[in-house]
C-alpha cells in the first residue's frame, strides 16, 4: 500500500485540476464533476447549513480523507468537518472528525459509493454517509458506524423527505436536490 500512496500523490501532482482516489488499493482519477453534479451539492449545502452555521463546522468539497496510514484515500463531494479536525499533512482530514460526508454518485463510482465507501467509513467512524443516485433515483443515508460497517440504512426514493439523526435534527426535502420530476419517488426503507 505504500506504493500505492507514493503513486497516488504522484498523481494528484501531475493531475492537480482532476478528482484522485485511491479505492481498493487502487488509483481512480476523475473529471471534475459536471455542473448538474455541483447543482446536487448546493443545493444539499443550502438545507444544511443552518446546522452547519449553528455548530460551527466547516465544509469543504474535494477535500481528502485520511482513513489511516496505509488505508485508502477518498475525495467526497462534500464533507463537514467538526470544528477543527485534525489533519495530515495540509491536504488531509481525519475522516473521524467529520459530522457528516456526501457523494454524488456517477455511472463511473456507482460500486465504490454504493458498497466500498460505506464499508470504509464505517471502520473509521464517520458518524454520517450520505449517498445521492440521481441515475437509480435514490437517497441513502448510512449511520451508528462500526467495525463491520454501518449499523443503520435509511433509504427513500428523491423527491421523499429524509431525516437526518443528531446533532442535525433536520428534515431534507430529497426533492430539491434535483431539477425534473423524473426518477421522483416515495419509497422508504
Amino acid at each position: 500500500m505504500a506504493k500505492v500512496l507514493e503513486t497516488y500523490r504522484r498523481v494528484c501532482k501531475a493531475f492537480p485540476d482532476h478528482r484522485a482516489e485511491v479505492v481498493n488499493g487502487r488509483i481512480v482519477v476523475s473529471d471534475v464533476p459536471t455542473w448538474e453534479h455541483s447543482k446536487i451539492t448546493s443545493r444539499l449545502l443550502k438545507m444544511i447549513f443552518g446546522v452547519i452555521a449553528e455548530h460551527d463546522w466547516e465544509v469543504g468539497e474535494r477535500v481528502k480523507l485520511f482513513l489511516g496510514p496505509q488505508a485508502d484515500r477518498y475525495v467526497p463531494d462534500l464533507t463537514v468537518v467538526l470544528g477543527e479536525p485534525r489533519t495530515r499533512g495540509d491536504d488531509e482530514v481525519h475522516a473521524q472528525d467529520t459530522a457528516l460526508v456526501v457523494e454524488v454518485a456517477s455511472p463511473s463510482s456507482v460500486h465504490d459509493d454504493h458498497v466500498t465507501k460505506p464499508r470504509e467509513y464505517a471502520k473509521v467512524g464517520v458518524p454520517l454517509y450520505l449517498l445521492i443516485d440521481p441515475a437509480q433515483g435514490i437517497v441513502i443515508l448510512f449511520s451508528l458506524p462500526t467495525a463491520t460497517g454501518y449499523q443503520h440504512r435509511t433509504e427513500v426514493g428523491l423527491g421523499a423527505p429524509l431525516d437526518l439523526s443528531e446533532p442535525w435534527k433536520i428534515t431534507i426535502d430529497t426533492g430539491r436536490l434535483i431539477d425534473s420530476d423524473e426518477g421522483k419517488t416515495s419509497s422508504s426503507e
